[in-house]
Order: C-alpha cells, then structure tokens, then sequence
C-alpha cells in the first residue's frame, strides 16, 4: 500500500527571530496575508482523502484558511520543550547557555525536561507509520516546522543531527510516498 503525504509547513506567526518553543499564538496579520498569497497555489492540497494539522493554533488557521478543515492530531504536537516553553532560543541561550549545548549536541538529552529530539522524532514518526489510508491515497498535513523536519528525518531513516539542517519554510509543501518503514522524498 502506497500513501503520499504532504506535509505543509504553517504560515508564519512571528519574525525568525522572534520564534518561541512550543508557540501557540495564532497567526498574525502578515501570516494570514502569506497565507491569502499562496492560497490559489495550494488549494489543490484540498483533495487530500485525510487532511489533518497540528494542534497548534496557527497551524489550525492555515489548514482552515486554505479550506482544508483538518483535523488536528495530538501526535503533530511541537517537540515538548519543558521549562523553555515560550521562549526564544536566544533567551534560554543566555540563561542556559550549557544546557542550550547539551541539548544541540546530543538527541538523547532534554535538558529542559521535555521531550529529546530523539523521542519527538519517534513520536512523529509513530503516527506517520500508522495512517489510515488506501492504496494511493493522499493525505495532508498542516504543521509546525520542527514536526515538518523530524517527519522527514525519520522517513529517510537519516541521523538525528540532521534535524538541525533542514530548513523549512512557511507555507512549504514537502511531498512522501510510500508505506510504514518505507518513505521516499517527493520532489
């Protein structure tokens, strides 16, 4: 049985810089009007037979504004960042500048007290192995780009530092196919 996921990253909520662990705000006004101007190109994304997001709320208002209605997925959540909840990294860099490098350094390790990177890529990994769907369906996913990135990290079955050198952008669609413990990159 072959599956093709898309995977979409949210819309912005915030600048780069000013992006939080585990941020839940809602899209801002510059998020939704990125939104509004990648809509036309991203409508199609709409016949997905299981559309789902992550339970973010600017996750939510980006499948909802590009008419998707997905469902949201407690597994799509953001990487449980522990006590470094809704700060910035280079907030929690200034306070913990060794606990910052431990946690950069070593997928294992949740410094924070949350979730290793590890944990969360298997997390992610788990609920990407068990869609529900039929030969060829479609499904698409509206999330956050840390869940974007450990997605991909575990389909390709890559090492778990190379979280760290995917860069996904707002509103990017990135394509897998195939089965459970059997992903390809769609391109």
């Amino acid at each position: 049985m072959h599956v093709r996921l898309t995977l979409l990253t949210a819309a912005r909520n915030a600048p780069l810089l000013a992006e939080r662990f585990q941020d839940d705000r809602p899209l801002d006004q510059a998020g939704w009007n990125e939104v509004q101007r990648a809509a036309h190109a991203l409508r199609p994304l709409a016949a997905a037979e299981l559309r789902y997001c992550s339970p973010t709320p600017r996750s939510r208002d980006t499948g909802e504004a590009l008419g998707l209605m997905p469902l949201a997925q407690p597994a799509l959540r953001d990487c449980n960042m522990g006590r470094w909840s809704g700060a910035t990294l280079a907030e929690v860099t200034a306070r913990e500048p060794g606990a910052v490098d431990a946690w950069l350094g070593d997928p294992r390790s949740a410094p924070h007290g949350g979730e290793s990177l590890l944990a969360f890529i298997s997390r992610v990994g788990s609920w990407l192995d068990t869609r529900p769907v039929e030969d060829d369906g479609r499904i698409v996913a509206v999330a956050e780009p840390a869940v974007v990135r450990a997605t991909l990290v575990y389909a390709l079955k890559a090492p778990p530092a190379t979280y760290w050198n995917i860069d996904v952008r707002p509103l990017s669609p990135v394509a897998l196919t195939g089965h459970a413990g059997r992903w390809s990159l769609s391109l």
